[in-house]
C-alpha cells in the first residue's frame, strides 16, 4: 500500500490544514464502516472523547446497535459477578 501526501499548496487553496483534513477524513470512513472506532481515532490523533466530540461537529453519531447493547450488558454481568 502507498502512503498518501498532498501538497501544501492543495490544502492552502481547500482552506483546510493537515490535522482538520485527517479529521474530516477519520470521520467520514467511520461513518461509512470502513474504520472501527479505534482506527479512526488513531487516524485522527484524537482520543475517545475529543474524536465523539469531533464526529458531534459533524453529524454524525455512534455505530452503537442492539448487537453492541447485548454484547455490553453481558460483559457487565461479567464484571458484577
Amino acid at each position: 500500500m502507498q502512503d498518501l501526501i498532498i501538497k501544501g499548496e492543495i490544502l492552502e487553496k481547500a482552506n483546510i490544514s493537515p490535522k482538520e483534513l485527517l479529521i474530516d477524513l477519520a470521520v467520514y470512513l467511520y461513518d461509512k464502516g470502513r474504520l472501527s472506532m479505534g482506527q479512526a481515532k488513531k487516524l485522527a490523533g484524537l482520543d475517545q472523547i475529543s474524536f465523539q466530540k469531533e464526529m458531534s461537529k459533524r453529524g454524525v453519531y455512534l455505530n452503537y446497535g442492539v448487537e453492541e447493547f447485548k454484547e455490553d450488558l453481558k460483559t457487565l454481568g461479567h464484571v458484577q459477578n
